[in-house]
């Protein structure tokens, strides 16, 4: 299941959850694996065996409201998995209406060394739907949400 889906018919990124860990050790215990997944008509990239904890959960939902608020974000940015930057870019009109633009980087840095940035434009209830995203992994998650 997807926990972040920013997309339009250009550029992607997602991070989906692809469920409960299967590495061992007290640390791991109730951690969720996901996929990290860029993709434009440039480049695609795709990064595996990211390890969400419970306080990944909560950090996203804190990157939303600061999003919420036109903040920019850097998400999992503890050195354990490859970081998420959202930049807002402003809005732009379209004859579908406005679309939010945002500038997104995956960085890499523990393990291939490689970042990409793409620019996403979005509808209006576009943290709306993450924070349902997000409410749906945690409905699904092994233990007691924060």
């Amino acid at each position: 299941m997807d926990l972040v889906r920013l997309a339009d018919d250009e550029n992607s990124v997602v991070v989906r959850v692809t469920g409960p860990t299967t590495t061992n050790g007290p640390f791991w215990d109730g951690c969720f694996e996901a996929d990290i997944t860029v993709a434009s008509e440039f480049a695609n990239g795709r990064l595996r065996e990211v390890y969400l904890l419970p306080e990944d959960l909560d950090d996203w939902a804190q990157a939303l409201d600061r999003l919420a608020a036109g903040e920019p974000v850097d998400w999992m940015d503890d050195g354990r998995n490859p970081e998420i930057r959202i930049t807002p870019r402003g809005t732009y009109g379209t004859p579908h209406g406005p679309l939010n633009a945002i500038e997104v980087t995956v960085r890499d840095a523990a393990a291939s060394l490689t970042s990409t940035t793409v620019l996403v434009r979005l509808p209006d209830d576009w943290i709306d739907a993450q924070r349902r995203q997000l409410a749906h992994v945690r409905s699904t998650w092994p233990f007691e949400p924060h």
